[in-house]
């Protein structure tokens, strides 16, 4: 079933360049990807826990690599938030003037090794999938973005290029800590020679803090930042929601997956330079997201920010904070996603996207008025859906911190990190008073409302942030098996 979900994106992406109808296909693919994503999550077992799904395939057994997939409570919740998105941010492209099948290749390419890097099981293919994604979006921003899109397109090659290369040296780096005579690519067997102390606590500094580097430069680590609010604001609007709503995660996955539970003295020994940077991401980028004047460095930005709250739940290095920053993943990736598919549609009326452009739409489009509300009180962590609950479960986990680190400095961290709640509605609700309050202007009044073509995907988005943020629980226990079976005792 897991390789179904991964390779069922790069078959209906080479068969759409082959000469197969694009937008169809790829809303099949995307249809199918989503059922096999919820019936793997609906089918796991909660009360076996552990790795389930198992399926392995020689490759290379001089080098002990396996093509090896399997998915426990927290990678079958990231398979789940990769088929939402993916079924909603194909369901919402717009007609494509040219090349219209490499533009719907290249959105399949991106869910694939998405999917492929949260179902593997295998340090290899792990890195190896997630790399087959960033072509794809260098080439949708390169070609089909908006605005400054050569540049952003450049800029973020560079930066995840980079990244990636400094994760290489990390991982290498993991892979000759380990005794020779038992290194392996198997994430199962390393789970249990770290257990058993077979990488000596002096040398897990230096894997982890290229580890850590290379995964913060995927993810917008503050000062590694600045390439992910340019790049979401210039690329199309599906690229937009699958990279900042799934692609995106992947550096926190392979924190909590890798780093975290393989070298958690080398994250202990660094969990205070975490902590000034992921403050770094809340307030100095929540700062920066309220002087935003157009709606998509806005949510650029503001995706960029919300990245410090999970950050802090990583590291408290507790189930608690560990399972609020998952949920936090699977909230974030939901809503962000909703707000871009959102402001895609106002980009087809003002395609600068300029906040004081607007004005007075909440009466000429008041169903996109009132989803937009929704995902805006989401973002900022509104009572009810899945934000809150994952928000409030991190920072209750980063108050009480993992033994051996300084409780005092996660308490400041988070203090500040309530302040940038503040900081998230004021900007949020600036922006939405700027877009929908008001009187809107005799061009404005007569553009219909968007929303009623295109409102099934962002209410999928919606209704599962509304489920998760209501039954919090039932998705918190799904993933806090996987910490308490890898987080040191």
């Amino acid at each position: 079933m897991l390789s179904l979900i991964i390779f069922i994106p790069l078959l209906a992406a080479l068969g759409i360049l082959l000469g197969a109808p694009a937008r169809k296909t790829a809303l099949g693919a995307a249809a199918a990807e989503f059922l096999l994503t919820l019936f793997t999550f609906l089918s796991y077992d909660k009360a076996k826990a552990g790795f389930q799904f198992l399926s392995s395939t020689p490759i290379a057994p001089e080098w002990n690599l396996n093509y090896l997939v399997g998915v426990d409570g927290l990678s079958v919740l990231m398979l789940l938030l990769t088929g939402i998105v993916t079924l909603a941010a194909i369901w919402v492209t717009p007609k494509i003037e040219k090349r219209e099948p490499l533009y719907y290749a290249c959105l399949l390419f991106i869910t694939a090794g998405a999917a492929g890097a949260f179902a593997s099981v295998d340090l290899f293919f792990l890195y190896a999938f997630h790399e087959l994604a960033l072509i794809p979006t260098f080439l949708l921003i390169g070609i089909w973005g908006s605005g400054e899109r050569h540049t952003a397109a450049w800029k973020i090659t560079i930066y995840l290029g980079l990244g990636s290369f400094i994760l290489l040296i990390g991982l290498l780096d993991l892979y000759l800590a380990v005794p020779e005579a038992l290194r392996t690519f198997n994430l199962i067997d390393l789970q249990k020679l770290a257990t058993s102390g077979a990488i000596p606590a002096a040398a897990q500094t230096r894997p982890y803090i290229f580890l850590l580097i290379g995964f913060g430069i995927l993810i917008s680590l503050f000062p590694f930042h600045t390439w992910a609010p340019a790049a979401y604001a210039s690329a199309p609007t599906p690229a937009a929601m699958l990279h900042a709503g799934v692609l995106k995660k992947f550096g926190l996955y392979g924190l909590m997956r890798v780093a975290l539970p393989l070298l958690p003295e080398g994250a202990k020994h660094w969990a205070n330079l975490l902590l000034i940077l992921l403050v770094g991401n809340i307030i100095y980028v929540g700062f920066a997201t309220i002087a935003q004047k157009k709606l998509d460095l806005l949510l650029g930005y503001s995706s960029v920010m919300h990245m410090g709250y999970i950050f802090l739940g990583v590291a408290a290095m507790n189930t608690i904070g560990l399972s609020g920053a998952a949920l936090l993943m699977f909230a974030h990736g939901l809503s962000i996603a909703a707000l871009f598919a959102m402001a895609g549609m106002l980009r087809e009326n003002r395609p600068q996207l300029a906040l004081d452009s607007f004005g007075g739409l909440a009466k000429p489009m008041p169903a996109l008025a009132f989803a937009f509300g929704l995902a805006a009180f989401a973002s900022i962590g509104l009572p009810g859906f899945a934000n809150f609950a994952s928000e409030m479960t991190v920072f209750f986990g980063a108050y009480k911190p993992a033994a051996g680190l300084d409780a005092s400095h996660f308490h400041l961290a988070v203090i500040f990190a309530l302040w940038g709640v503040v900081i998230s509605a004021v900007y949020m609700l600036r922006a939405y008073r700027a877009i929908f309050m008001g009187e809107p202007s005799k061009e404005a009044a007569a553009w219909p409302d968007p929303f009623k073509a295109l409102r099934w995907p962002v209410v999928l988005l919606l209704a599962v942030l509304l489920i998760a943020g209501f039954a919090p629980g039932k998705f918190l226990s799904l993933v806090q098996p996987t910490f308490d079976a890898v987080l040191p005792k």
